[in-house]
């Protein structure tokens, strides 16, 4: 594969990687808003009661409750959800090195691959700890496996893009 191409691919996948980042740290943000659109489409009535509820319904209607109490009560809670989003357009901001440079930056490709492992354990163990119901849990881990593909595939190519590299650089030394 050329060089050109490679280094496409190596862009592409970074960039949709930094696309989830910023879409998922946006999304937290207005949490109120979306819980009360995804009960909305779900079908659960304002002001039901969750206890009456089951499975998905009941998660939902509860987390908008809680949402709904917490933000009334001590609206200064969702600043942790802010800074939460803002945390993540950070970490998008960390992989223009790469982006601009693909040989070059290797250590935050890893570090972000060592990050999507900790999801895991971070989303099972606090998870059951604050209450989370598993299928939940789950979905959180997803975002550290879906997170590590794009890195991984990332790293790869970065090691393909300096091979290259030493065989344009051993190939202008032998003339």
């Amino acid at each position: 594969m050329t060089r050109d191409r490679l280094t496409f691919r190596f862009r592409l996948s970074l960039l949709i990687l930094m696309a989830g980042l910023v879409v998922s740290g946006l999304t937290a943000l207005p949490l109120r808003w979306e819980a009360n659109v995804l009960a909305g489409m779900l079908g659960i009535e304002s002001g039901v009661d969750y206890q009456t509820l089951s499975g998905l319904d009941r998660w939902i209607a509860y987390v908008r409750q809680g949402l709904d109490d917490s933000y009334g009560a001590y609206p200064f809670l969702a600043y942790g959800t802010d800074w939460l989003a803002f945390a993540h357009l950070v970490i998008a901001v960390f992989f223009i090195g790469p982006l601009m440079r693909p040989t070059a930056h290797d250590w935050i490709l890893v570090s972000g691959l060592i990050a999507c492992a900790l999801v895991i354990p971070l989303a099972l163990i606090c998870g059951a700890i604050r209450g989370i119901p598993v299928y939940w849990r789950l979905i959180d881990c997803s975002f550290g496996l879906f997170g590590a593909i794009p890195l991984a595939y990332c790293l790869v190519l970065s090691r393909e893009l300096k091979a290259c590299e030493r065989e344009v650089y051993a190939k202008g030394s032998q003339e």
